[in-house]
């Protein structure tokens, strides 16, 4: 399979990257600033371009049977999250290239909150990220609006942490996925592990689903 990633240099693309390189695939790792392609494993097919740029977008999609969107926005500019994900969106209408987005969990449900979101619980969005959790829920409603795109929303955990690759995790829909003590939590290198299998065996399109540990 030929796999692009926009943010191949970040904590969360460059995992997704060597997860994917470690199944045999096909990498193009798309990275904005020409100073980070040292970063990257030898085998994959650098590129430098821009998620905020649809003609980056169209070219580096050609070929390529995904794209897999985990971008982060620099400090101070949190608006950034929508004009990628419409620039995604216009970049590949009309193509069959499956998008894959890991977004923010602030659009999730609390369980057993009758409906709370993540992003209004303080337990799992202390103040400071709360800017930049409202901007994931307005990223989110960009996409769910689309019909054009096969595209899948990743929504991770509460806590999402560079750690163990066990292989193993939990998946569901809407509702933050939580152990019994209420924690929400998973490796960096679980969710590469949870998007890759969602790119090689597709369980959910135009539609958001979540992951957490297992």
């Amino acid at each position: 399979m030929r796999i692009a990633v926009f943010g191949a240099a970040g904590n969360t693309g460059s995992r997704i990257v060597a997860e994917a390189l470690s199944r045999g695939h096909q990498v193009t790792a798309v990275v904005r600033d020409p100073a980070r392609l040292p970063e990257l494993p030898a085998s994959v097919r650098p590129h430098i371009g821009d998620a905020c740029d649809v003609g980056d977008v169209t070219a580096v999609s050609a070929g390529q049977d995904v794209v897999v969107a985990a971008t982060r926005p620099p400090a101070g500019y949190k608006s950034e999250l929508v004009a990628v994900a419409k620039s995604l969106l216009a970049g590949l209408s009309g193509t069959r290239v499956r998008l894959l987005v890991v977004g923010g969990a602030g659009s999730l449900t609390v369980p057993g909150s009758g409906g709370t979101l993540v992003v209004d619980d303080p337990r799992y969005v202390p103040p400071e990220w709360r800017a930049i959790a409202l901007a994931c829920c307005d990223q989110f409603a960009v996409f769910r609006g689309n019909t054009d795109v096969d595209w899948a929303y990743l929504s991770p955990p509460a806590i999402l942490e560079p750690g163990q690759r066990t292989g193993r995790y939990r998946s569901g829909t809407d509702e933050l996925l939580t152990d019994p003590d209420g924690d929400s939590t998973m490796s960096t290198e679980d969710l590469a592990v949870a998007l890759v299998d969602e790119a090689e065996t597709p369980r959910h399109r135009r539609t958001r689903f979540t992951v957490a540990r297992r």
